[in-house]
């Protein structure tokens, strides 16, 4: 996945937009940062971290919703990982980039996969030696949206229509979907 890590810094939050590998149990997530980003440069051991990833969005028009008295407003679906941040040895970040390549990569199929062995070594070691693997431990998951569900169903469908048409956003097809999906009982 992508997203936002943040971490509390002295004397201002920092976050650093990251890819990461989520293990197949959902426990722990592998990332790396630049050694000169400041939250390397600030966790040297484990630290309690967010990551925040953001999921399909769009502005949504007032006009859109077919009933009068609306205002602007921005739909979205977004997920908050909460959790403990740990700086691993260098000799684990080779197998935590050959996991993030091929987690990618294998999306991209029929392409055949690229894969660290591709590049000469001294390159490689050169650029490793340039960033530092952590492990990412969730302890809580907490989901949020904003989908217009407080609207009358005829309101948030027709808006649902026009993310679909004209969202200004990313994935809006993929939020329109969710917007037209009933509430629970």
């Amino acid at each position: 996945g992508f997203g936002i890590l943040s971490i509390n810094g002295d004397p201002a939050p920092l976050i650093a937009h990251i890819p990461f590998a989520l293990s197949k149990n959902g426990k722990t997530a592998d990332l790396h940062l630049v050694r000169s980003n400041p939250i390397a440069r600030a966790c040297t051991g484990t630290m309690p971290a967010v990551i925040a990833v953001s999921g399909p969005d769009s502005y949504v028009s007032p006009e859109w919703y077919g009933v009068d008295d609306q205002v602007p407003t921005w739909n979205y679906v977004a997920i908050h990982l909460r959790g403990t941040l740990t700086q691993l040895p260098p000799e684990d970040l080779r197998a935590s980039l050959d996991t993030l390549a091929a987690q990618f990569e294998n999306r991209l199929l029929p392409k055949p996969p690229w894969s660290n062995g591709k590049m000469p070594p001294e390159v490689l070691a050169k650029m490793m030696r340039m960033i530092i693997p952590f492990r990412f431990d969730i302890e809580t998951v907490d989901g949020t949206w904003k989908l217009a569900q407080n609207k009358p169903e005829s309101a948030r469908l027709s808006a649902a229509q026009n993310v679909k048409a004209y969202g200004i956003g990313m994935e809006t097809a993929l939020l329109a979907a969710l917007m037209m999906t009933p509430e629970p009982e």
